[in-house]
């Protein structure tokens, strides 16, 4: 099973957010890379909820809970979405300044591509962010 590194603002829609609601459509992303990566997922995908803007960190763990499907506010049908369910918060938040001191990030497009809001994780990334939030590394 493939890993995803998903970015929302908490402001808008928060971890906890996703731990109230349980399931939750992943809406709201417009850019091209994001969204061929959302097309890439597949139900039962490991996920880390990534809080941008402020906080900068890795907040909690998820599955996708659906294959991707229409946008339904896309007049156009470019786009889709997916439905997220929260598994996990994390022990403790890992930053982005931690991640970026990590080897096997220094390619990732978390660090490279800073504004993208969807992307893959390698499973050893996956592993350590579970290791640096307190976690057991036990997500497929």
């Amino acid at each position: 099973m493939a890993a995803w590194l998903v970015k929302t603002e908490p402001n808008a829609y928060s971890y906890a957010d996703l731990e109230r609601d349980g399931t939750a459509e992943w809406d709201g992303v417009t850019n091209a890379l994001a969204q061929r990566h959302l097309r890439s997922m597949r139900e039962g995908d490991a996920g880390v909820v990534y809080h941008s803007g402020v906080d900068r960190a890795a907040i909690g763990l998820a599955r996708v809970a659906s294959e991707p499907y229409p946008d339904p506010t896309d007049a156009a049908g470019k786009r889709v979405w997916v439905d997220l369910r929260a598994e996990r918060r994390l022990a403790r938040a890992v930053s982005l300044a931690e991640l970026r001191a990590e080897p096997s990030f220094a390619a990732s497009p978390l660090v490279r591509m800073s504004r993208l809001s969807v992307l893959p994780l390698e499973p050893e990334q996956l592993a350590t962010i579970e290791r640096l939030g307190g976690g057991t590394g036990s997500m497929p």
